[in-house]
């Protein structure tokens, strides 16, 4: 129904393509020249010949068009998608086959497939059944994106008994940060499941603490990865403190449950978190996985006013398991 509608409020609007030049041409056309109209020769740069260099962009006035361009393009994507669902929910429609048996990366998936849904949903029906009804997890979890590190595989939960997100170095961004899939997570699982407890849970050799830790003071960069790990610099600068005469190595191993411990500060500046906390109804937890030796670390943050020596938090239950 989506692209659908977008299509509709695009004509309503008078934004589809024009079929003259004038209007096939957009603001963009610096990135995307515009094929020469007949009688033209194309130039080096793709652009007709011309006697003069363009106007700058600041002083260049919009032409008429322009803006229909972009919505032109939106409105073809959304078609695009369109045609590639109904083929999706055609059950007549024959599908392509471009891989052979042989290479084929999901041959091995499905085997995997039909041996879950043997092994499991066919012999635990009903309780499959009650979850295609509702979810009521007692865990949210954040954890890295890594593959070796799957949290379900590791802790062995359940279908229905944690909702997760991952994301690059299991980072959660404080409130201030705005909207991210890991706050829109958060918030639907705390507000919306109530789940009792949120686990943040890190990693031996975590290639997201590493850039991390590799960046430098004030370097600024269009990566996507560098920009997102920057929510941890605050650890960054609690582990050169703390373990700056160590090698890099032990200075990672360090950050890791650094940035954990950093999260679970972060969490606190949620509202809705922080009143969950102070209730009593929400718990916050860190964990630290260690592939290496395949030893796993939990603790528990406290919050309050009035701990011993004037901070607001503390960590109890500590346990190691190996």
């Amino acid at each position: 129904m989506l692209p659908r509608s977008l299509g509709t409020a695009a004509r309503r609007l008078g934004l589809a393509a024009a079929p003259a030049r004038s209007r096939a041409c957009s603001a963009s056309a610096a990135r995307r020249p515009c094929p020469p109209s007949d009688g033209e020769e194309a130039g080096e740069d793709g652009l007709p010949p011309t006697s003069h260099a363009p106007e700058p962009e600041e002083r260049r006035r919009p032409r008429r068009g322009e803006h229909r361009r972009e919505f032109s393009f939106i409105t073809t994507a959304a078609r695009d998608h369109s045609v590639l669902t109904r083929q999706l929910l055609d059950s007549r429609h024959d599908t392509i086959d471009e891989v052979g048996a042989e290479h084929d990366p999901f041959s091995e998936l499905k085997a995997r497939f039909m041996d879950f849904k043997q092994r499991n949903y066919v012999e635990n029906f009903s309780n499959y059944q009650s979850l295609a009804q509702q979810q009521t997890p007692k865990f949210m979890v954040v954890a890295c994106a890594d593959s070796r590190v799957c949290p379900t595989r590791i802790l062995g939960f359940q279908p229905g008994e944690a909702f997760t997100v991952r994301n690059v170095a299991n980072l959660v961004p404080p409130y201030e940060h705005g909207g991210s899939e890991t706050s829109a997570a958060l918030e639907f699982a705390v507000n919306t499941l109530q789940v009792e407890n949120v686990l943040v849970v890190g990693h031996s050799r975590c290639g997201g603490i590493q850039a991390l830790m590799s960046m430098k003071d004030d370097s600024t960069s269009g990566s996507f990865i560098k920009n997102w790990v920057s929510i941890g610099k605050s650890a960054r600068l609690s582990t050169k403190a703390a373990a700056g005469n160590l090698n890099f190595e032990m200075q990672c191993t360090h950050c890791e449950k650094e940035s954990i411990n950093s999260s679970l500060l972060n969490l606190l500046t949620y509202p809705w978190i922080e009143k969950r906390v102070n209730e009593g109804t929400l718990n916050l937890h860190g964990g630290y996985y260690n592939f290496v030796d395949c030893t796993f670390e939990k603790w528990t943050l406290v919050y309050r006013k009035g701990l011993e020596g004037g901070s607001k938090y503390a960590i109890k239950n500590r346990s190691s398991w190996s």
